[in-house]
């Protein structure tokens, strides 16, 4: 199957795992195209005007959306961050409405977080991802 990775940029590193353990099962598996650069600590992403023009300059949003529309579905890493088990960010959210308008197959690593927790876990959850309980192995 061919995958597209989504999720925090904080996760670029656990990106990368996730990659080569989906390609090493026989998968295709696409990444944002800046995932390297950000797991090797060559760009600061948590500096907002710094990253607000890496983003602009390299259209990380229409690329990563590309990599979806050419995919059977996407992955989304939703580790937890900032305290929520199971996050999921604003760009993570888009990338799952777009899956789920192109009929794409959603999957998430973890459940979604609570409602008490991010506000749109129930706009999450009528998508209906798949949720593999942390195990890359249930990707069919």
């Amino acid at each position: 199957m061919k995958l597209t990775i989504c999720g925090s940029m904080d996760f670029a590193r656990k990106m990368l795992e996730a990659k080569d353990a989906l390609e090493r099962m026989g998968h295709v598996i696409e990444i944002p195209c800046d995932t390297h650069v950000i797991a090797s600590g060559n760009h600061n992403h948590k500096d907002p005007e710094a990253n607000f023009r890496h983003c602009v300059e390299n259209d990380v949003v229409m690329d990563h959306f590309r990599l979806i529309a050419d995919s059977d579905g996407i992955l989304v890493l939703n580790y937890p961050k900032n305290g929520i088990h199971g996050y999921v960010g604003g760009s993570s959210l888009m990338e799952i409405g777009l899956a789920y308008y192109l009929g794409k197959k959603i999957f998430m690593l973890f459940p979604p977080p609570s409602l008490e927790q991010q506000k749109y876990t129930d706009e999450i959850k009528l998508m209906n991802p798949v949720v593999l309980d942390g195990d890359l192995s249930g990707i069919r």
